[in-house]
Parts: C-alpha cells; structure tokens; sequence
C-alpha cells in the first residue's frame, strides 16, 4: 500500500509538472516568453514533410518558422490555428516570403505524408505538413517542450483522440526559439509581433 501511494504521489507530482511547464511556456497570451523557457527550449526535428522529403529545422534556416502541434482530426483547435496562420501569411504581404509555417503531426498513426499533403492545402499552400516516427516525433516535441499524448475516446474517429500543446511557436531564421503565441491570440497581434523582425 505504501508503494502504491509513493507511486500515485509521484504521478501527481509529474503531471502536475507537465501543466506548469505547459502553462509556464503557454501562459504569456501574447506575450514573449521569459529567458529562462527561451534558452530551455532549443527547437530540433528529424522528419518527414508532407511531400515525403526528409527535412530539419536546419531545412529552414534563413526563415521565420510558425511551428505548430497538432493532428489532421483535431475537431476545433488544429483547424482554427491553421486558419488563422493562413491569415497571418496572407496579412503579411510581400513580408510573407521570410516566414514558414510549419504543422507537426503527433498522430503518425494516421496522419502519413499524403494526409498531411490534402489537410494543409486545405488552409494554405504555404503551410509545411511535418510527420515522423514515434521516436522521432517525441523528440521534437521534446526540444521545444511540448505536451502530447493519445486519449482512448470512444466517440471520436478510430476511437482515440491526441491531446496537445495549443501554442504556436516562434523560431528566428538562425533556429533560435524567439516566443509563443498562445491559442487565441488575435491575428493582427501576431502580424504586428513578426512585421519588425521580417525588417
């Protein structure tokens, strides 16, 4: 009994660790991060772009990356960023060229290449899709501290669905994590964060 609630105690105490650091990163709505979360946070991935290209952070280096997690049948908060990201690229104008917004898939169960390739269309063709193995995933989800993980959920598609950090992050064109946009902040916010660094 008494290993069984060290076990339980230690579950709590690392889940309740997950949700600072998640609240922590996410907390600041429009806000920049402070510099402690940006010097932990060291934006890293090795995957699979949604044209079946392997690629890097360092595929993008000389562009501002827009990094999101999420999944292709995320029912509210992966389409909505999407959009607004796509509203963010066309908001920018000429401007646009200098930045990249990239959707990381943390479902490769079912989100291969060509998933990826239809649902990033649909928001704009300047959305990067980015999928991977589990390892693979886990470790750029890792670099930039992101929370997901699969939920068994009997209504939703295939019975499951994935819980994930709602942010978007900003990574400068040396691959230096800059900021988070929390999920809601407004688009013309996020316009005017970016326009002076795309100077």
């Amino acid at each position: 009994m008494l290993l069984w609630g060290v076990a339980a105690v230690a579950g709590l105490g690392y889940l309740g660790l997950i949700f600072w650091t998640d609240n922590r990163i996410h907390g600041h709505i429009g806000g920049a991060t402070d510099d402690a979360v940006t010097e932990a946070i060291l934006p890293r991935f090795a995957l699979t772009d949604h044209t079946g290209s392997a690629v890097t952070e360092a595929s993008y280096r000389g562009r501002w990356l827009l990094v999101f997690f999420g999944f292709t049948n995320c029912p509210d908060i992966c389409p909505t960023t999407l959009a607004e990201l796509a509203d963010v690229v066309d908001g920018l104008g000429p401007s646009a060229d200098a930045v990249q917004p990239i959707f990381i898939s943390v479902d490769p169960t079912r989100d291969n290449p060509a998933a990826l390739a239809e649902y990033v269309a649909a928001f704009h063709p300047a959305i990067v899709g980015l999928t991977g193995a589990n390892e693979a995933l886990a470790a750029a989800a890792s670099s930039f501290r992101a929370y997901y993980e699969r939920t068994e959920q009997a209504e939703a598609p295939d019975g499951y669905t994935m819980a994930h950090t709602s942010a978007v992050y900003l990574v400068s064109p040396e691959g230096r994590f800059e900021r988070v946009y929390a999920y809601g902040t407004p688009v013309a916010d996020i316009i005017t964060d970016l326009k002076p660094r795309l100077e």
